[in-house]
């Protein structure tokens, strides 16, 4: 039986607002996704049937997926990450090369794939809103640009349904993660393997004591720890 982690070796990896910023973004990205395929696909359209009414919960949920991350931005630790997501640094590009060649490798409080992976998504999010909004409003746009709204939106609906069902299943392998997305906290041992640059960062008994070369590069690439 596995000994729970002691309150002395649990770090905190998110602050309150950052969990129910995850969370709220989630439940909108995935009505948004679950609708598109009930409206896209006949099969799954019989079961419900009443198509206006989808269309409307689609295109709510679509068109307020930021909402959350711009109210976010009132907590400063939200910010901080924010900071740390952007910057893609020398240790970023050593994780990739390591990874392909499935080895491990040193990272900050995240990774270069879950960097990717946020690049991409806020990216086909904006523009999944633009086609969006064209298709929503198909009067003030002319026509060849309404089709190629529609071609770019299912498309990259499918791209974003693909990124999601992955990003889950790498959840799902991962319990230390999700129990920090939950809680907030993670066992410094968990941090130390998968974070290392961002748990030498984080005080408490159990730290161990950086190479120059690792500060440095933490210094360079990525910010300390902000309430």
């Amino acid at each position: 039986m596995t000994r729970p982690a002691e309150p002395s070796e649990l770090i905190r990896r998110f602050t309150a607002a950052e969990r129910w910023i995850h969370r709220t973004t989630a439940a909108l990205m995935g009505t948004a996704l679950v609708t598109a395929a009930f409206l896209y696909l006949p099969a799954l359209a019989e079961l419900i049937g009443r198509r206006s009414l989808l269309v409307t919960v689609h295109e709510w949920a679509g068109v307020t997926v930021p909402v959350p991350l711009l109210a976010g931005l009132v907590s400063r630790a939200f910010r901080a990450d924010l900071v740390r997501l952007n910057r893609f640094g020398p240790h970023d590009r050593g994780w990739l090369r390591a990874t392909l060649r499935r080895r491990p490798h040193r990272s900050g409080k995240f990774n270069a794939g879950q960097k990717l992976y946020a690049a991409v998504i806020s990216g086909a999010v904006l523009v999944m809103i633009g086609t969006g909004l064209i298709m929503w409003f198909p009067r003030l746009t002319p026509l060849f640009l309404r089709t190629g709204a529609t071609f770019v939106h299912d498309w990259l609906a499918l791209l974003i349904g693909a990124l999601v069902c992955g990003h889950i299943w790498m959840a799902s392998k991962d319990p230390d993660a999700r129990t920090g997305l939950r809680t907030g906290l993670v066992s410094r041992s968990w941090a130390r393997r998968h974070h290392p640059l961002w748990e030498g960062e984080q005080p408490g008994e159990h730290q161990p004591t950086p190479t120059a070369g690792s500060v440095r590069t933490a210094a360079e690439n990525d910010v300390g720890p902000l309430d």
